[in-house]
């Protein structure tokens, strides 16, 4: 099992998720092809109602721990409840350009 399908498979088993993307982003970053290393996660769910972002950040940096002390470098994540959800009309934001590493460096 990838880390990518080990992360979905862990959110959507803790969480009552109406909408889960585990999106693998390490293309985007100065690390070799085929990397695990940086995800985004959009998750809209129940869990979420009457918490801060902060809150619900916590509940899953708990969750996914093990991948975070490991392979997973980056975590972005993006959480909502159903109501969030709806007003962003389904969208979450875009990630920024990675700046680090090789792909800033001016020779």
């Amino acid at each position: 099992m990838s880390i990518q399908q080990q992360i979905q498979s862990k959110l959507s088993t803790a969480f009552s998720a109406q909408h889960l993307e585990v999106l693998n982003e390490s293309h985007m970053h100065s690390v070799p092809p085929d990397s695990e290393t940086h995800f985004k996660v959009v998750l809209v769910a129940p869990e979420f109602e009457g918490k801060r972002q902060v809150a619900r950040h916590q509940l899953i940096y708990r969750l996914l721990a093990e991948e975070l002390a490991g392979p997973v470098h980056a975590l972005a994540l993006h959480t909502y409840t159903a109501a969030e959800w709806q007003q962003r009309q389904g969208e979450a934001p875009a990630s920024p350009q990675c700046l680090g590493g090789s792909k800033h460096d001016h020779h």
